[in-house]
């Protein structure tokens, strides 16, 4: 997928191997969004110039009108960026403990939004980031992220998926951690990876031989 042309003012090198994703991606509903980010990157541009990427293997998908979302109730201070326009960061703290990043999505004005649940990382312990406050933590993602762009204005950026991952094979299954709407399938990981956070009752890790893992080839 080709990004939108951005000027150099606002972009000020999204890097070419990552090419970002673009804001008409994110407006389209959780539901459809979610899975098309799997296989997708997440790339941070460090304070000293190099770039901090991995592929996401695992999301869920939050909407309105249903209770497990934060804006089900209420609108307030906290999840502001939630009924705002498509395509920021919606970071929250989740339990007072750790902070979990998402994606608007949709339409403003209407709180829909992408779970980013785990991430593989390039060189690294496979679990290193496999749960959102893991993720949050390896990419250094708090408060101050969220209402920022993910399109290649701000130093994190979405990316489109590597070439090794045009056409992921996916479980579809329940999400995870939730009181209310935990029937709903809203959760999606790609099935090849050991570094999903939970996967599906049945679902058997696959072997090290035999798992998907991100190489810096997937750079490209």
């Amino acid at each position: 997928m080709e990004s939108e042309a951005t000027s150099e003012t606002t972009n000020p090198l999204p890097a070419l191997n990552f090419p970002v994703l673009p804001c008409p991606f994110f407006r389209r509903p959780a539901e459809v969004v979610g899975p098309e980010l799997v296989g997708c990157r997440l790339v941070k541009r460090q304070d000293d110039g190099n770039l901090l990427w991995g592929v996401i293997v695992e999301t869920e998908a939050y909407s309105q009108d249903e209770p497990a979302c934060h804006g089900y109730r209420r609108r307030s201070p906290q999840n502001e960026t939630l009924f705002g326009a498509p395509g920021r960061f919606y970071v929250y703290v989740s339990y007072g403990i750790h902070h979990c990043v998402n994606v608007v999505t949709d339409r403003a004005e209407w709180a829909n939004g992408v779970l980013l649940r785990a991430v593989a990382m390039p060189g690294e312990p496979e679990r290193v980031a496999a749960g959102p406050g893991l993720l949050a933590r390896r990419f250094g993602l708090t408060r101050l992220d969220d209402s920022c762009p993910v399109t290649g204005e701000h130093d994190v950026w979405l990316a489109s998926r590597p070439a090794s991952l045009a056409s992921p094979k996916l479980v579809t299954t329940t999400r995870i951690g939730i009181s209310e709407g935990e029937s709903l399938r809203l959760r999606w990981y790609l099935r090849s990876s050991r570094s999903v956070s939970r996967r599906a009752k049945g679902d058997r890790t696959p072997s090290r031989d035999q798992a998907w893992t991100p190489v810096q080839e997937d750079a490209a």
